[in-house]
């Protein structure tokens, strides 16, 4: 009859597996076996930590036109043409993808965003 048991998995950082005893099959020297490592599905998601965030900016009824062309243009660089046309895309289909960066400079622009007065809001590019 076999038993399971947990033990701790020392290439495993710190995970539990199981392992199989065979407790009625003792080896040659008169000794239990030692434990079997069975394979198990690593179940744990892992995230690419390459794949970049969204910065979006989101239509609201209080920023001016000229306002947001101006933030657009002081917090990413853009030029006038560029920050113009982000501009109309959150005026006229409610929100504009003006970035797609590595979580801190998505976090530190969205916080930007905020600082100016604007809606915004950061996901995980698709």
């Amino acid at each position: 009859m076999a038993s399971r048991v947990a033990i701790p998995g020392g290439s495993d950082r710190g995970r539990v597996v199981q392992a199989t005893i065979a407790a009625s099959a003792p080896c040659a020297s008169g000794a239990p076996e030692a434990p079997v490592r069975e394979q198990e599905p690593d179940l744990e998601e892992r995230t690419d930590p390459d794949r970049p965030w969204d910065v979006i900016v989101w239509d609201d009824p209080v920023n001016l036109m000229s306002y947001v062309v101006f933030v657009l243009r002081r917090v990413f660089g853009f030029s006038e043409p560029v920050a113009h046309k982000l501009m109309l895309e959150v005026h006229n289909l409610g929100k504009a993808l003006v970035a797609s960066e590595p979580r801190e400079r998505a976090e530190m622009y969205v916080s930007q965003l905020h600082g100016y007065g604007l809606q915004a809001t950061m996901e995980r590019s698709s």
